[in-house]
């Protein structure tokens, strides 16, 4: 027998989502993370707070944002859990229209630019 997905785990963006096409911050309830970004346009995210990841100390720093570099091994070596050559997101990096991004982030904020639907989960 089938196992319903939404019954196993909320991490696949089934605790709802939002749209977002403004400069203004946008945070998940409190508890949950944006599991995934979709990009309805061309978007770009404020230089600082414009994608915070969901980078505490057990995660290490393994999802991009705008906060520090994700998989930069100069910056948490001692996890040894980081690839390297991950680089920081900054306002001069756009996320094309119909792209999806998949991680944990805590907040987003838009540039001047763009349209999203992010999606919430565990």
């Amino acid at each position: 027998m089938g196992i319903n997905s939404t019954e196993v785990s909320y991490g696949f963006g089934q605790m709802g989502s939002l749209i977002v096409d403004t400069n203004t911050a946008a945070t998940p309830p409190t508890g949950k993370v944006f599991v995934a970004i979709q990009f309805l346009t061309d978007t770009t995210f404020d230089a600082s707070g414009g994608l915070i990841a969901d980078n505490d100390t057990s995660n290490g720093l393994e999802y991009v944002g705008t906060e520090a570099a994700a998989h930069d091994a100069v910056l948490s070596p001692d996890l040894g859990e980081s690839g390297t050559g991950g680089v920081q997101v900054d306002a001069s990096n756009t996320f094309p229209q119909g792209m999806t991004i998949y991680g944990r982030w805590t907040g987003i904020n838009l540039n001047s630019t763009g349209t999203v639907i992010a999606y919430i989960g565990d």
